[in-house]
């Protein structure tokens, strides 16, 4: 069953992308680029954005910290300048391996700054005009370490955990007055961001293909985006063990 109207013709529809410097975001842009779409990209690092137009006709580059609320604001004007947004995919995130015995303060909050804050000031810009036109689709990408609590996941899993509830309020919210709201829960995907990590990453997957399966959930309708389902499935199983089991579980699989 379809949960928001289904995304299958990217022609001429215009995508905001924020966190699209690298990883999914990039090539997510590339592709729906490929599929027709005009393509806006959004990251701090200016010269992977300029890169990304120069090779992708009818583009636009926005550099923006998503920290700062009225860089925000001057983005969203200008994104909108030539039309109005159909689809503005929040890809932007940030993560360093962190546990309760080596607290870094600045690292928490840097985490909340840019994984939950800035999805706020995104849609606190966004928001109004869609509810204007009735129209319009929100796309926020968290992940699978949003589930539960997970070892060295102290800074990143609760602000996943956030943009969960987060999405499902939206949609609640926002579907019955047209809108359309989708939650993307990667696994492990291979991008910088998880470059750090120093333990074996089951059911690794290229951006490319995590791209492919965003695009597939769309053009479904689908609220919850999961892949790759071999190691989500069961992610989402654990979800369902009581507190002792689970906790019980976690220690094994992972020696933590």
């Amino acid at each position: 069953m379809s949960m928001n109207p289904p995304l299958r013709d990217w022609r001429n529809k215009r995508v905001w992308l924020i966190g699209a410097s690298t990883g999914i975001g990039r090539a997510l842009a590339e592709q729906l680029h490929a599929q027709g779409a005009q393509v806006i990209v959004s990251a701090r690092n200016r010269d992977a954005l300029e890169e990304f137009v120069r090779h992708h006709s009818d583009s636009l580059a926005l550099q923006l910290d998503i920290t700062d609320g009225e860089a925000i604001r001057s983005a969203t004007d200008l994104a909108t300048k030539d039309g109005a947004i159909d689809l503005v995919c929040y890809c932007a995130g940030h993560y360093k391996p962190m546990r309760a015995d080596n607290i870094d303060l600045a690292e928490l909050l840097k985490h909340h700054e840019i994984n939950t804050i800035g999805a706020l000031k995104v849609l606190d810009a966004v928001i109004p005009n869609m509810l204007t036109r009735k129209q319009g689709h929100i796309s926020l990408i968290s992940s699978v370490a949003g589930f539960r609590g997970l070892p060295q996941s102290l800074a990143y899993g609760p602000t996943k955990a956030a943009l969960i509830n987060l999405a499902e309020t939206l949609y609640l919210d926002l579907h019955h007055q047209g809108l359309g709201v989708s939650l993307i829960n990667p696994g492990f995907v291979r991008t910088p961001l998880t470059a750090q990590n120093d333990f074996h990453m089951p059911a690794l997957i290229s951006p490319e293909d995590a791209a492919k399966a965003i695009l597939k959930g769309w053009s479904h309708g689908d609220f919850e985006i999961h892949f790759p389902k071999r190691f989500t499935r069961f992610m989402k199983l654990l979800r369902l063990l009581p507190y002792p089991i689970y906790f019980a579980a976690v220690r094994r699989i992972t020696g933590l």
